[in-house]
């Protein structure tokens, strides 16, 4: 091996490294833990985070160790640092890979020849097949120079994918590395345009948070919260694939899971239910079985009785009410309110008691038989059917709230026999989680990340919200690709909902994914389904393969058959993309021509490269070539024209290397001169 051969010396660096990787996994194997801990609580706690350490120790063949280095000026004598997905050193303790979320690997996303860092040559490798084949260097101490494009940057860019959403440790960007780092102690809300990676930064930026505060963030736990299950699927490799294991990730329907979802709302009924006027009405609701006493209380105490008389219960009563602490906390504090007032008249008889005469004393059952009459308890979910089943109920708290037209409009047409029979909405349990924490406070998280949140009500909001009140927060979406009855007009508005009125709010409009011609095509459509936003670029080079074909009423499901096979002749993943309705036809003639092909969310499987996505579950998924039928479709889909459109600009916007839309019917208005 030359010494003034740089590929062959980093080879051999990588060929180190990955030794040093595999001593470190076997130094944590070797070690015997059996009589460590205290108890087999400890022990148990104890093995499961060395399992999980070496899991993390893993040496993945095909995921290169380091993909970047970083020659430092002044910094250390001029030291050398390779950046990778985790950290390595040698036997020694000295770092063969510095982890990408260290302070000294910030350089290499952030450096540039006019603001270098201190950083006199940036490094990026290139790998086929986990081998290190190729390097490019940037020179950052010629101020003069004009930035140039790194070939190895955009082809990692363009990299054919199948399968799982993968990171993008090596290709972040510095507006997006800004965020990424961004301090744990605010939130942060990114407004992106597709394909410019808003997903991956919030993903990213958890990473990076568990890295920083990993104590902290172990305690008080993180949360990935998506737009459905295959959405979760798609992405659930990214932070694995990081070295972080313990991230939890959800829907927002899996928060509130508290009843069987088994019905449905129209998109009136679910736009009222998922209106923040809701809360007001379900607070009424919860306290409306609390009465003024109009009995005294009296407690027995040996030969003597103490009596607190029906006033002073009152007092006790309104102060509670006042404070506006949650029910349950409230329902909890009156007995022993209640006690107190007695221990103040055992104390002016010249009595002595303590902390246990007062227990005792909210314990007994006068006390407890006051507690029940003036403040009983709530059951969440029997309340909120009361709510949706009685119409009195609903007008007595929904009054000045709620139009009478609002209120018919969410009364169950047939009321249920109990929660078991109810056939509850979606929205219905996102009600039920509302009511639950005004009884009793819902645990919050140390930091939750919220994707496609455009789409959430205001509800729905509160609901996350409550999820991370005492911790932070990173906000996610497009207004663009607002598809529900109830999307957020602004993120202002959305994060008032949240509970983070002051969060910062950052756009990202260039796109590293989506062809130019996809994106400048797709774009049509912005003037009429968000006026006020920044039509998106991209930085992309290639253009990518564009078409738009009318076919002949009746030829669209072999066009469509063919414009499949054709694309499924290139590398990389396939996604055919159409009308909900139009999935079934779709799948029966993939199924005769004999295409195999995938549901959203199965991506991991290697049965097959194509997979077949319904309008209604494309949104955050990406595919190298898509295949998109019937555009009116999509649009006729939805129940009205704006939210069509906007299903289909969420369409367009799925692929990164090719799009090929075929039609049989007129392309929407808003689209036919970009065809012209």
């Amino acid at each position: 091996m030359s010494a003034h051969d740089p590929l062959a010396l980093e080879r051999s660096h990588l060929a180190a490294s990955r030794a040093a990787l595999r001593a470190m996994r076997a130094d944590v194997e070797a070690l015997d833990i059996k009589d460590v801990a205290a108890n087999w609580v400890n022990a148990r706690v104890l093995e499961r985070q060395m399992e999980e350490r070496i899991t993390a120790l893993a040496d993945l063949a095909d995921t290169p160790l380091f993909f970047g280095r970083l020659d430092y000026e002044t910094h250390a004598a001029g030291t050398t640092f390779h950046i990778g997905r985790r950290h390595v050193h040698d036997a020694d303790g000295d770092p063969m890979v510095v982890d990408w979320r260290a302070p000294v690997s910030q350089p290499f996303y952030r450096a540039s020849a006019k603001e270098p860092m201190d950083v006199r040559r940036r490094r990026r490798f290139g790998y086929t097949g986990g081998e290190l084949t190729a390097y490019e260097d940037e020179d950052l101490t010629d101020a003069s120079a004009g930035a140039r494009s790194s070939r190895l940057l955009q082809a990692e860019i363009e990299r054919p994918r199948v399968g799982p959403m993968r990171d993008i440790v090596a290709t972040i960007q510095p507006e997006q590395d800004e965020i990424v780092r961004a301090g744990i102690g605010g939130t942060v809300c990114v407004q992106g345009a597709p394909g410019t990676g808003k997903t991956a930064v919030g993903l990213h930026r958890v990473a990076y948070l568990l890295y920083a505060h990993r104590e902290r963030l172990a305690r008080t736990g993180t949360l990935v919260i998506g737009p459905n299950a295959s959405f979760l699927r798609y992405i659930e490799q990214v932070l694995p694939a990081l070295g972080e294991l313990n991230v939890a990730q959800a829907t927002v329907d899996d928060l509130v899971a508290h009843v069987e979802v088994r019905g449905t709302d129209s998109p009136d009924a679910a736009r009222i239910k998922g209106d923040a006027r809701m809360a007001e009405v379900l607070r009424r609701a919860v306290r409306s079985g609390v009465t003024m006493p109009v009995e005294p209380v009296v407690v027995v105490r040996g030969s003597r009785r103490w009596r607190v008389p029906a006033y002073e219960l009152e007092e006790i009563v309104r102060e509670l009410l006042a404070r506006d602490i949650r029910y349950g906390a409230a329902r909890e504090a009156l007995p022993q309110r209640i006690a107190h007032a007695v221990l103040v008249r055992m104390e002016e008889a010249g009595e002595a008691p303590d902390d246990r005469v007062q227990d005792a004393v909210a314990r007994t059952p006068a006390v407890k038989a006051a507690v029940r009459a003036v403040w009983p308890a709530v059951d969440p979910v029997k309340l909120v059917l009361r709510l949706l089943s009685d119409a009195a109920f609903l007008a007595e708290h929904a009054e000045g709230v709620l139009s009478a037209e609002e209120q018919r409009t969410i009364l169950w047409a047939k009321p249920a026999r109990g929660p078991k029979s109810a056939k509850w909405s979606a929205a219905d349990a996102v009600l039920i989680d509302e009511a639950k924490d005004l009884v009793t406070r819902t645990p919050s998280l140390g930091h939750v990340v919220l994707d496609e949140a455009q789409d959430l009500s205001p509800m729905q909001y509160r609901a996350v919200g409550r999820r991370c009140a005492t911790g932070s927060a990173t906000v996610l979406g497009d207004i663009a690709q607002g598809t529900t009855p109830w999307a957020t007009p602004g993120w202002r508005e959305a994060l008032a909902h949240l509970g983070k009125p002051d969060a910062a709010v950052e756009e990202l409009t260039q796109g590293f994914r989506v062809p130019r011609e996809v994106i400048a095509y797709a774009s049509r459509l912005l003037p009429a389904i968000a006026p006020g936003l920044a039509e998106a670029t991209s930085v992309r080079e290639a253009a990518g393969d564009f078409a738009v074909r009318p076919v002949g009423l009746g030829e669209l499901d072999a066009a469509v058959v063919a414009a499949c096979r054709a694309v499924l002749a290139r590398e990389g993943s396939v996604g055919l993309i159409a009308a909900d309705a139009r999935i079934p036809a779709l799948a029966e003639a993939l199924a005769e021509a004999g295409l195999a092909h995938l549901a959203p969310g199965e991506e991991t499987s290697a049965a097959a490269r194509l997979t077949l996505v319904p309008a209604s579950l494309a949104k955050g998924l990406e595919y190298d070539h898509v295949v998109l039928d019937e555009p009116a479709a999509i649009v006729a889909g939805e129940p009205d024209g704006r939210t069509g459109l906007r299903r289909l600009y969420v369409a367009l916007t799925r692929a990164v290397s090719g799009l090929t839309v075929l039609h049989a019917e007129p392309l929407p208005r808003e689209l036919a001169q970009a065809s012209a």
